[in-house]
């Protein structure tokens, strides 16, 4: 039974009441002067004037749009003049940043796709809003190797394959420093050949044995991510479902207070972790 017919006769205009609601709250929200002032409220204490000297706005205009934010339920005054975010409010801004990082990168999601992630991930995909477009395998490798050398405590990651410049950079760092590894590839990774006499000369297995390092494997990657304590980087497949390694986000460091964004991958990477299969070395493809 389809969703029109569960709901019976009166689907065709019980849908129209659905959605009147949210079709007022997007008329309110299309505007750029009023997202201004809800995302300038949501963070400070700010009157009339303050709000029309911030804007760079005539009194005139701020209060018109104001209004409009009040009646529509998302802000309020107190009696000393100064603005607040309702719930709803507050609930609806923190939503606002799924169509910001969505709409600031609608050139890239034409070619490319959110992956076959959980739900749960894709609602709080808003989160990597703040995150700066890295394009270039060149610059992309570069950042990576810098997200390495400058990791303290760990490194995750998450890739459907591993270039050789990131294996000479990884082991030395997890080597000399004990720093934590632990990776996920897909069956049928590509690795370069030479890897392996890396990996013997430099003690990984003992590395292996001692679990500074662990691995898990999957059937198949699409959104790859790696990331230390401090920065997170995440990468989306092309529409024919390959990760793109050419470009990524990339995340500023969380002093920059960019939280939500590494809070992201760190959670998308646990989940992935607690979801592989043991690794066998024998699914990988040597090139």
């Amino acid at each position: 039974m389809s969703y029109g017919e569960n709901r019976g006769i009166d689907a065709e205009y019980s849908d129209d009441d659905r959605f009147s609601n949210l079709a007022e709250i997007f008329v309110e929200l299309a505007s750029s002067q009023r997202l201004s002032i809800i995302f300038m409220i949501s963070f400070q204490r700010l009157n009339l004037s303050l709000l029309a000297k911030s804007l760079n706005l005539t009194m005139q205009e701020v209060h018109r749009n104001t209004k409009r934010l009040i009646d529509a339920g998302l802000i309020e005054k107190n009696l000393e003049g100064i603005f607040l975010l309702t719930t709803f409010g507050s609930a609806i801004i923190k939503q606002i940043s799924i169509f910001d990082f969505l709409s600031n990168n609608k050139n890239y999601f034409s070619d490319h796709v959110l992956g076959n992630i959980p739900i749960k991930f894709i609602q709080r995909i808003g989160a990597l809003s703040e995150g700066k477009f890295i394009s270039g395998i060149v610059r992309v490798i570069e950042s990576w190797k810098r997200l390495y050398n400058e990791s303290n405590e760990y490194i995750y990651g998450i890739l459907p394959q591993i270039p050789l410049e990131l294996i000479q950079t990884v082991i030395p760092k997890i080597k000399n420093e004990g720093i934590k590894f632990n990776y996920i590839l897909p069956k049928n990774a590509i690795v370069p050949k030479i890897r392996s006499d890396i990996q013997k000369s430099s003690g990984y297995t003992e590395l292996l044995k001692q679990g500074i390092i662990e691995r898990k494997m999957i059937d198949k990657v699409d959104v790859a991510v790696i990331l230390n304590e401090k920065q997170a980087t995440v990468m989306f497949p092309t529409i024919k479902g390959e990760t793109d390694m050419n470009c990524m986000f990339l995340s500023n460091d969380l002093r920059s207070n960019d939280g939500l964004f590494h809070e992201w991958c760190l959670d998308f990477f646990k989940y992935c972790w607690h979801n592989s299969k043991s690794f066998d070395e024998r699914k990988l493809v040597e090139v």
